[in-house]
């Protein structure tokens, strides 16, 4: 007899009508005839926990993305019901959960939706591998936009798109090609100058599609694992990532020297190599604080281990580098070649630290030493041992960083290129398969790397940087975009990336500067430099095959390009830390798209070249060849062209020009820059003065703020840091700033040298802190309109004559 059993029970299966509810302080189940349960979490007004079972079973609670720091409670929380449905009311937002089928609807405090189920959650049996593949939809205004969820190489605007998260090598990557080395299966809605956000924490491959399959739906889904998401309310978008950051966890400050210039490539060696590069570089006068070295610096590839014909004796080398005021940077890969002879595989064999196949035997793939086994880093003891295999490097010998590459994980010759779904893991006591480990492989090696280095490194504060992550990673790393490619396209896709991973709560992220793959012409890179100082990482890499791709390759005028362009971003040093300080201390992206800046001009919602740098830093990079200028929106308000001070009106398109040695910047009026004097490296000068740039403004009050401590160690975290706001406030004749000091640092200088820009009116007089003070006094410049004042003045007038 045939029956249509088959078809009854494939396919797509949702909640039944609920039939029970229950409230355990901040959690709420919903109960469904067909045993589905809803469960409710309010972690803060704002911030909800959606959380499905089905069979009336949850998973155990785990997740390596959230943050044990982040910030909990609400003020309100009040569950009514009603004749359809259930309604749960915060201090924030309205979610009504509909009786009949499970759906949501959640709304704002004047009744407007933010975001309502299509389908709502469903799913189908996983007849493969067992368990659900659990799928959401929710309805799609038209004319809502989609942004975030990490590196991906495409337009910034995401409506359209359908998207992968399985972190993958994509060696010479191109634009919409996906997915790539990242996972961040988060997002920001916009519809109506109302922003929300989605994170759908779930380490399974991941999908979102955002209206490409229906064009009014957009819809998420795993292959395994819960239908677990958050749910963030803005209304504004900064909001919405800063909850998520919160959420997710925010970074430690990093060491200063880190947001310095960076040289890299694969590979600098011998010890006669580097020393000629690191010296070249304090013969042209380009600073540069790091150099890295790749994988040839050890012997046969081996992690841990130094190839002694290359380099004799490392400790020396590294300490020679340091009295020039370079930092080491050096390589490891998760791969550990198998061999009996090598101590490192030696005392992973021993304790069984490997990942094993479903049937027993461990995990062999072929990666740069050959046949290796891999550590499973989602085990607590491994990423223990693993942190002490550091000792050496960073004790001993002294680096100062460590770079974590091939960690998808990566695997040669194999179909996927990756590990088989069959690979086990410990997942912290949850033991799992290849298919929910992968995607937070990478960030969890990234992990014990950085526990390595802060242990052996201390009261230094650690540098790590990893190519492949999940969200959360920010916790411990900075990231790289991958192997990218030396062409415009690269250069455009640079420029989305490092936007886009800010959006996604990983600020600190660069590119190749260059192009990993292939070689630039001397105009591509110096347009790359000039983009490249205004990433929070800065650092050029390549690959040996294709050519050198230090600055001096390129000839003389790439040479005075790339000098100009670095030492800038050595002078804003103060500015890029302050801004650093605010992304961990508030989770505020460093880098903010225009749509970020300013979502209620509909202008931006569809822009990807500029972005703003910080707070007050406006930078358009140009992208195309051949190029003495280009066109350019500037956001609305009024900025000043930081090359000539000339005063521009925002809110509208314009030319720019802009010859390879420029790239156009602008300054928002009332801004106070501050800068250092330029170095070779930090820390080679003494700061002897903070040079403050001040953008006349008329009008309202603006607030810049400098940051600064011993830029490293961790003093900071007990006070010791100092903190300037500076409030400007403009009229037709005078100007005023007040400045008010947290922390106790004290900095080495002593004065500030005032730059005043925009001025309408010719100096007469200046009063600090209710005292006229001769001009000759302060110095006062009128040709360049600069004054030197003490630096804990409180209030300052400068009136016109």
């Amino acid at each position: 007899m045939i029956t249509n059993t088959e078809l009854e029970i494939k396919g797509n299966l949702f909640p039944g009508k609920i039939i029970s509810f229950s409230q355990n302080v901040d959690k709420i189940n919903f109960t469904t005839e067909n045993g589905v349960i809803l469960q409710v979490t309010i972690l803060r007004g704002s911030v909800i926990r959606f959380r499905y079972a089905t069979d009336n079973n949850f998973e155990k609670d785990f997740s390596y993305a959230i943050s044990e720091d982040g910030a909990r409670g609400y003020s309100k929380l009040e569950v009514v019901e009603k004749d359809k449905e259930y309604q749960i009311i915060t201090s924030r937002v309205v979610v009504h959960i509909h009786k009949l089928d499970l759906k949501i609807t959640i709304h704002d405090l004047e009744g407007n939706i933010i975001c309502k189920d299509d389908w709502g959650f469903h799913w189908e049996q996983s007849y493969e591998y067992g368990g659900n593949i659990v799928k959401m939809s929710k309805s799609a205004p038209q004319g809502e936009c989609y942004y975030g969820l990490g590196d991906k190489p495409m337009h910034l605007n995401l409506k359209g798109k359908r998207i992968e998260n399985w972190a993958t090598d994509q060696y010479a990557f191109g634009k919409d090609q996906d997915p790539l080395y990242k996972s961040v299966p988060f997002y920001i809605g916009m519809y109506e100058e109302r922003a929300y956000g989605i994170f759908f924490d779930n380490s399974f491959k991941t999908f979102f599609d955002f209206c490409n399959e229906r064009r009014n739906v957009t819809s998420f889904w795993a292959h395994g694992g819960e239908m677990n998401y958050y749910f963030f309310y803005g209304p504004n978008m900064q909001d919405v990532i800063t909850r998520y950051t919160d959420l997710t966890g925010k970074p430690e400050l990093p060491p200063l020297w880190a947001l310095g210039y960076h040289q890299c490539k694969w590979s600098y060696y011998p010890e006669s190599k580097v020393k000629e590069v690191t010296t070249k570089f304090r013969d042209l006068k380009i600073p540069c604080d790091a150099i890295y070295l790749d994988i040839d610096y050890m012997e046969g590839f081996r992690c841990f281990t130094w190839n002694k014909e290359y380099f004799p004796d490392p400790k020396r080398m590294v300490q020679e580098l340091a009295e020039d005021g370079y930092k080491t940077v050096v390589i490891i890969d998760p791969g550990i070649k198998i061999d009996d002879d090598y101590w490192v595989y030696q005392e992973a064999m021993e304790n069984d630290y490997f990942c094993k196949r479903a049937d027993g035997p461990y995990m062999r793939g072929k990666v740069w030493p050959g046949e290796c086994f891999f550590p499973d880093f989602t085990n607590p003891e491994v990423r223990e041992w693993w942190a002490g295999l550091f000792k050496e490097l960073i004790d001993e010998i002294g680096v100062k960083g460590v770079w974590n590459d091939m960690n998808e994980p990566a695997v040669m010759e194999v179909p996927g290129k990756t590990f088989p779904d069959d690979v086990r893991h410990n997942y912290d006591g949850n033991p799992c398969s290849h298919r929910k480990a992968h995607n937070i492989y990478g960030t969890q090696m990234a992990r014990a790397t950085y526990e390595g280095i802060k242990r052996f490194g201390y009261p230094k504060r650690p540098f790590v940087i990893t190519r492949s992550a999940y969200s959360g990673a920010q916790r411990y790393t900075s990231s790289w975009t991958g192997d990218n490619v030396a062409t415009w396209e690269h250069l455009w896709i640079a420029n989305i990336q490092a936007q886009r991973m800010s959006m996604s709560g990983m600020s600190f992220t660069g590119s190749d500067i260059g192009g990993f793959a292939e070689h630039p012409t001397g105009e591509l890179y110096a347009r790359w430099i000039q983009l490249g100082v205004f990433h929070p990482f800065c650092r050029t890499h390549s690959s040996g095959d294709h050519g050198n791709q230090e600055p001096w390759t390129f000839g003389e005028e790439v040479i005075d390009v790339t000098r100009k362009y670095v030492e800038l971003r050595y002078q804003l040093l103060p500015y890029l830390y302050t801004m650093f300080w605010e992304y961990a201390e508030e989770g505020i992206p460093m880098l903010k798209s225009l749509v970020l800046y300013d979502q209620l001009d509909p202008q931006t919602h569809y822009r990807t070249d500029e972005f703003v740098f910080g707070n007050q830093i406006l930078v358009c990079p140009v992208q195309e060849p051949n190029a003495k200028g280009r066109r350019l929106y500037i956001p609305r308000g009024n900025w000043y062209n930081y090359w000539t001070r000339e005063y521009v009106k925002g809110g509208m398109e314009q030319w720019v020009d802009a010859d390879l040695d420029t790239i156009p910047l602008f300054v928002k009026e009332g801004a106070i820059i501050p800068k250092y004097p330029i170095q070779q490296y930090v820390g080679e000068k003494k700061i002897e003065e903070l040079k403050l740039e001040v953008y006349y403004k008329l009008g309202n009050k603006e607030v810049s703020k400098v940051y600064e401590d011993a830029q490293d160690g961790y003093d900071y975290a007990k006070g010791r840091f100092s903190l300037r706001s500076f409030a400007f406030t403009g009229k037709e004749n005078e100007i005023i700033i007040q400045q008010h000091k947290n922390g106790t640092y004290i900095t080495e200088y002593e004065s500030m040298k005032i730059e005043l820009i925009g001025l309408p009116f010719t100096v007469g007089e200046i009063e600090i802190d209710n005292v006229v003070v001769p001009l000759k006094d302060l110095k006062f410049n009128s040709k360049e309109n600069s004054v030197v004042v003490p630096k804990n003045f409180a209030e300052l007038h400068i009136i016109a004559k």
